[in-house]
């Protein structure tokens, strides 16, 4: 059975131990792990918006043990742990730079006590969450397939899961995408996170259920991992918390359930949930789950 979680990043607190202490007040068990939410030296918004490229050179033993300390002092379990960055930066420099954090991350993983890394493909944008027109490219496949190949070695040889969200501003911009990815890089280790409020582009939203399930068709036995947002527009979206959109829920959680997914849902948007809206929107998603689908 699934689980639902959040990502740590949509608590803003000046610690990492003030980060956790509010996910427990609000009876929550698992969290997908930003990295930024224990490093208060870095403003979070610039830890989401860059990723390893400002983190990785935080990684040490040391650090990750400290994680996994106040995560387990509180009962929390870690679904994942954040190792975005752009994988396909124009700076090629850089782009293998924060490849070597994030084989860092994954060898990091026994430490923090999770299994399982996530990824943005990125864009040919300095902002690997902005769109580019050079992310349609054979080009700039060719090179995220080449990042994703090195990436996946690693995390063959320490039982890791990348797993990367198709999002219609990166290079895996749809479901169609993110197959081919996953097929020509051709290792266990690579599969989805999967976020339907990420994937319609302009012109789409009202073929939402048959999107849906062509979505599942292609990438459902490889979900590792699955958001809760919303969407109130096709295109560049995910910017609402679950149920305050017009994500069909009850199709999209049922399609989840049927492709035998027991892992965790996290829940989060774009701009960052209220303390309320945290609640509400888990008492949504539990709502429109479908018997039997989470614990």
């Amino acid at each position: 059975m699934a689980r639902l979680g959040v990502l740590t990043s949509e608590f803003e607190r000046p610690s990492l131990a003030a980060t956790l202490d509010a996910i427990v007040g609000h009876n929550i068990g698992a969290v997908q792990f930003q990295l930024g939410s224990a490093v208060p030296s870095v403003p979070l918004r610039t830890a989401l918006q860059m990723g390893l490229d400002v983190l990785g050179a935080h990684l040490s033993p040391a650090f990750c043990q400290e994680i996994r300390g106040q995560l387990a002092e509180r009962g929390l379990v870690l679904a994942a742990v954040d190792g975005t960055f752009n994988m396909i930066d124009p700076d090629e420099k850089r782009r293998w730079t924060n490849l070597g954090y994030l084989q860092q991350l994954v060898e990091c993983c026994a430490a923090l006590g999770t299994s399982v890394v996530t990824l943005c493909t990125g864009s040919r944008d300095e902002i690997m969450w902005r769109r580019h027109p050079d992310n349609d490219t054979p080009e700039a496949m060719a090179d995220l397939v080449a990042v994703m190949r090195a990436a996946a070695r690693t995390a063959e040889a320490h039982g890791v899961t990348l797993a990367f969200e198709p999002e219609v501003n990166n290079v895996a911009s749809s479901p169609e995408r993110a197959r081919q990815l996953i097929d020509e890089v051709g290792s266990p280790a690579v599969k989805v996170v999967m976020d339907p409020a990420n994937i319609f582009k302009a012109g789409q939203l009202p073929q939402m259920q048959d999107k849906l399930r062509e979505a599942f068709r292609l990438l459902g036995q490889d979900v590792a991992l699955a958001h809760a947002k919303d969407l109130d527009h096709d295109g560049e979206a995910g910017h609402l918390g679950a149920g305050q959109g017009l994500l069909d829920y009850p199709l999209y959680l049922s399609l989840l359930q049927a492709s035998g997914f027991d892992g965790t849902i996290v829940l989060h948007q774009m701009h960052h949930l209220s303390d309320a809206e945290i609640d509400s929107c888990f008492a949504f998603v539990s709502r429109s789950a479908p018997a039997g689908l989470l614990n």
